[in-house]
């Protein structure tokens, strides 16, 4: 990884009911707040909140979604290839995406290269219990993980409630992600937001940028923004508020790990994915493959 700066978006979708002219204003919106973020920060990567092409709650049914939204690459990212490629960034976009018939609809994360090429999509692999078309939704959940080369570093993604998951991020540190992209549209506290957040970049030692829908999305839900760059030691580098706008931070691998806590003259001498147990983790294995729930009432 090399030194860059990054910034994380917020930006609040049309309101009203989904349509594709709210769509095609929500990428001309997307596209402006891309580029005056890049001008007045000089960021080589901007990250984009989730379903920043429509908003979070569609407010209409799966296969009303499918027609509105397109394939990855297509209609919904192309907006944006352009500016990446224009602007010679690295831009993450949070979008939904047709699946293979209407009745698949995918809550999708796309890295664009400077090029404007696609670098990487990494599909949620863990819905909300709201938008999991196995509780009613109308997402279908992904299969994989996504770590990409680019020449910024090793960039991961997960979005939104991947977050609450350690075993996502830790896969993608173990497959060298230095930096992951959280693109979310959080509907819980902003206590929760940040500590997931925190703990996801600590628990792998990696830089974290989380960009959090603000504004009222078609079925009328409010976000709260509060989008931050999380350093590898936790520390919460820039913090938004709850208008539209961007926060950005510089990510410098020389000093992410220098010290045990910001400022501080004690060394870091503890790595958490260097020191693991591996044995304990063998051992127990089974364990952790088998299903389970929580034994509280809820």
């Amino acid at each position: 990884m090399r030194r860059f700066t990054a910034a994380a978006v917020q930006v609040a979708p049309t309101p009203g009911p989904l349509s594709a002219e709210s769509v095609s204003k929500n990428l001309d919106r997307c596209v402006d707040f891309v580029r005056r973020c890049v001008d007045a920060t000089g960021a080589e990567l901007v990250v984009l909140p989730e379903t920043a092409t429509t908003g979070f709650t569609p407010g209409c049914t799966t296969e009303e979604l499918w027609d509105l939204v397109s394939d990855v690459p297509g209609a919904m990212t192309e907006p944006l290839q352009a500016v990446a490629r224009d602007l010679g960034v690295h831009v993450v976009l949070g979008t939904y995406e047709r699946g293979p018939q209407p009745s698949v609809v995918y809550n999708s994360s796309v890295l664009l290269a400077p090029t404007g090429e696609l670098a990487g999509v990494y599909r949620k692999t863990h819905p909300f219990c709201t938008e999991h078309v196995d509780g009613g939704g109308w997402v279908t959940p992904g299969t994989s993980v996504t770590v990409c080369d680019t020449d910024l570093g090793r960039i991961g993604m997960m979005i939104c409630f991947d977050g609450d998951y350690p075993e996502l991020s830790r896969i993608q540190a173990v497959q060298g992600a230095e930096v992951i992209c959280r693109p979310s549209a959080l509907l819980r506290s902003a206590d929760i937001w940040e500590l997931t957040s925190r703990a996801r970049a600590y628990d792998n030692h990696v830089f974290v940028v989380g960009a959090n829908a603000t504004g009222v999305d078609p079925a009328g839900v409010v976000y709260f923004g509060n989008s931050h760059i999380v350093t590898p030691t936790a520390h919460i580098a820039a913090k938004a508020a709850s208008q539209e706008g961007w926060v950005s931070a510089l990510l410098d691998p020389d000093t992410a790990l220098s010290s045990l806590t910001p400022g501080s003259n004690i060394p870091q001498a503890f790595d958490h994915l260097r020191d693991r147990n591996l044995d304990l983790i063998r051992a127990y294995r089974d364990d952790l493959e088998r299903a389970a729930k929580t034994s509280f009432p809820h």
